[in-house]
């Protein structure tokens, strides 16, 4: 009898790599009690209804709001995911425009697809202006913290919704945690209308679990109604267990996160004292990005030699390796990434990143694009025609092109120097 998936996750369980990568609970008995999954059971009298309210999800999701001090908290057993789609179903029910940072997750473009939201796209740094710029937006969308930890300028980007009189929603998937940190970072705190958090990503929760985080009252009598247009009718009950349990963690370990931060920033002077340095900025204290271009190894070569120390990273691209640490990680954890970091050759820093080609506007809206019949090709047949997917080179984790966006040759060179070979255009 085989089962390959069961398997695989028992053989890279027994290589006992200290865990650097999601789930924030890092297998720990300190994050989850065991036994959890035997209460594997479904919406009954006694367990109560994720989208109908009441019972004790209802009183779960009080004493979740109460924590971070919101309008209203729901939780999800959908990830991040069910939560940027309601955000976008709260924020602009029949479609319309919306201001997007171009530094966004796919599960963003696609529930825009779904709900025929129209982005109007801005890089980051152009993010305060083009909200003035766009008369009859319906709200603001951005990701904050990014892959790297680093952190937008909310509370500058929240005025400007204000003027307009409009809310500023926000992917906060890899920064559940930050309403712990100090200074606390967490979005809402700064001026957020509503956000997505994956806790699971940062703290001691099952995959899969989220909040719905909703900071302005006026979209909290719609939440349940907008996750339920997505959502499953048969969520994991272990999984919403572990968000109410780690809601309960969270109170009573009030200065995990700011030990936590000392210990990170022990890491990074390390890794600066052999030359690689972090990303500079506002960037969430926690999260480990080390540029290991900077001594000439590629973040992917990075990655395999710390894993050859028994380190499993979260992330690696061409410049960066990314390590999430989360209050379940162990000081032998620390100790063993430390030693890495040491043992790192070093040579002459590696070229620096293509500086990215200004983007197309679009051409087909986003919809259409997304759900026409499409074909793959070679990238160098692909100029001049319309994209149907997403190609995000890393770094800078910034979509060179979306669907319904014209290829280019100036695109196509740069996503070649990526090394993508080809892409999904329209027929």
């Amino acid at each position: 009898m085989s089962a390959p998936l069961y398997s695989a996750l028992k053989n890279h369980a027994a290589l006992g790599r200290a865990s650097f990568h999601t789930p924030g609970h890092k297998s720990s008995p300190a994050a989850l009690p065991g036994g959890l999954f035997q209460l594997d059971l479904t919406e009954l009298p006694d367990t109560g209804s994720l989208y109908d309210g009441g019972g004790p999800i209802e009183q779960a999701e009080a004493l979740a709001s109460k924590l971070f001090g919101t309008a209203r908290t729901c939780l999800s057993a959908g990830g991040c995911t069910l939560c940027v789609q309601a955000m976008f179903r709260l924020a602009a029910p029949n479609g319309g425009k919306v201001v997007c940072c171009r530094k966004v997750h796919r599960s963003a473009v696609g529930a825009m697809a779904l709900l025929g939201i129209e982005p109007v796209w801005a890089m980051p740094e152009e993010l305060v202006p083009a909200v003035g710029a766009c008369e009859d937006a319906k709200a603001v969308y951005v990701t904050s913290p990014d892959y790297y930890g680093r952190l937008l300028d909310i509370p500058a980007i929240s005025a400007a919704c204000r003027k307009k009189g409009i809310p500023l929603l926000v992917d906060n998937a890899h920064g559940a945690h930050l309403m712990f940190t100090e200074p606390k970072l967490h979005p809402l705190l700064l001026g957020a209308s509503m956000t997505a958090d994956s806790a699971h990503k940062t703290l001691g929760v099952l995959t899969g679990g989220a909040w719905l985080q909703i900071g302005d009252s006026r979209f909290s009598a719609g939440a349940k109604d907008a996750m339920a247009l997505f959502g499953s009718t048969s969520p994991s009950f272990p999984v919403l267990a572990s968000l109410d349990l780690c809601r309960e963690w969270l109170e009573t370990h009030s200065g995990a996160f700011p030990l936590l931060q000392e210990r990170a920033q022990r890491v990074r002077r390390l890794a600066l004292s052999r030359g690689i340095p972090s990303p500079s900025g506002l960037a969430d204290p926690t999260r480990l990005t080390l540029q290991t271009a900077k001594i000439g190894l590629t973040g992917t070569r990075a990655a395999e030699l710390f894993r050859a120390a028994g380190i499993e990273p979260e992330y690696a691209d061409r410049s960066f390796v990314v390590f999430i640490a989360t209050p379940f990680n162990t000081e032998e954890d620390f100790q063993r990434l430390e030693r890495a970091v040491r043992s790192l050759p070093a040579a002459e820093p590696l070229p620096e990143v293509p500086e990215m080609p200004p983007f197309s506007p679009a051409c087909v809206p986003l919809r259409e694009a997304l759900l026409a019949e499409s074909r793959t090709v070679p990238l160098e047949r692909a100029v001049g025609g319309v994209a149907a997917q997403i190609a995000c080179p890393c770094p800078p984790g910034i979509p060179a092109v979306m669907p319904g966006e014209r290829v280019t040759k100036e695109t196509a060179e740069f996503l070649c120097g990526y090394g993508f070979l080809e892409i999904k255009v329209l027929k």
